[in-house]
């Protein structure tokens, strides 16, 4: 995983969202954007697909995924560490 810390490309935390599929968990990102009439922060929400080659992650955890070339159709994420395991 050390590889990954230094690789270019986007870097964003979530939470995971699903664990279903082998080696693939599916993580909601949250952004807050200003809105440009109403000037209040609006919550958007995300679903990006990463890959966990360890099967490591669970439902609830926050983890911090990087951009990474296309595994799948899908695919363009990996797992690099997680952040707090789900109670």
């Amino acid at each position: 995983m050390q590889a990954l810390e230094h690789h270019k490309g986007r870097v964003m935390t979530g939470m995971v969202i699903s664990d279903k599929n082998d080696k693939t968990i599916v993580v909601r990102v949250e952004t807050l954007v200003k809105h440009p009439l109403l000037k209040k922060y609006i919550r958007r929400r995300k679903k990006f697909t990463a890959h966990d080659p360890n099967n490591e992650c669970g439902i609830g955890d926050m983890v911090k995924i990087i951009e990474f070339r296309p595994l799948s159709r899908n695919k363009r994420w990996h797992l690099v560490s997680i952040i707090e395991k789900a109670v």
